[in-house]
């Protein structure tokens, strides 16, 4: 039996965040002294603003929260795929049946075509728990991946009310639209030990 067509690859993290920007409201002081962790740097852009970066990539294979619920989707899926498989391993071993016995003419008509009719519900079945289970797991991981957006929003709000960049950029080896970052202004790690700090809060 086909695996159930879903795949959970960082749970659309970077297609969340190809490119998340937020901009503060208020002014700023072009030489204002920053309070910033391991790893955080900025740079003057245009009068005054000060830049930063979040590794997608980087992010995706820290974030606790993120990796264990990338596991228990894992563990559900595997569940479903057995399940479906048991079932059609059960139709499939009363088809054999029917026709062994077809074979033998031990059927009647009328028992021949009963026993079609429960197999094809039976496969109708099938594909109905298939198409539900694999409906059911898609929209919980699009509501997770909503939730994880928020998750992330809020905590850059928060975290920028002490370090005051004017734009944090997601960056990303598969999807990005820097071309370059110097890593003195990589505050990735600043914002995955915070994440994983809050949620076990």
């Amino acid at each position: 039996m086909k695996n159930l067509p879903i795949a959970l690859s960082g749970l659309s993290l970077a297609g969340v965040l190809v490119l998340f920007a937020m901009q503060l409201k208020g002014p700023k002081k072009a030489d204002a002294p920053a309070s910033m962790g391991a790893g955080a740097g900025s740079t003057t852009v245009a009068a005054g603003g000060r830049i930063a970066f979040v590794n997608i990539d980087s992010l995706e294979t820290h974030y606790e929260y993120l990796k264990e619920k990338r596991e228990e989707f894992k563990r559900r899926q595997s569940q479903m795929e057995s399940e479906l498989q048991r079932s059609a391993a059960q139709m499939q071993t009363d088809i054999e049946e029917v026709q062994k016995k077809a074979q033998a003419n031990t059927l009647t008509q009328s028992e021949y075509e009963t026993a079609q009719k429960r197999i094809g519900q039976a496969q109708q079945s099938l594909e109905n728990r298939k198409q539900s289970m694999t409906d059911q797991l898609m929209k919980e991981q699009e509501d997770f991946n909503k939730e994880l957006k928020t998750k992330l929003d809020l905590f850059m709000e928060e975290y920028n009310k002490s370090h005051h960049y004017d734009f944090i950029l997601s960056y990303s080896g598969a999807v990005s639209s820097i071309l370059y970052a110097d890593k003195a202004f990589d505050i990735t790690k600043d914002v995955t030990d915070g994440m994983n700090a809050s949620q076990k809060k």
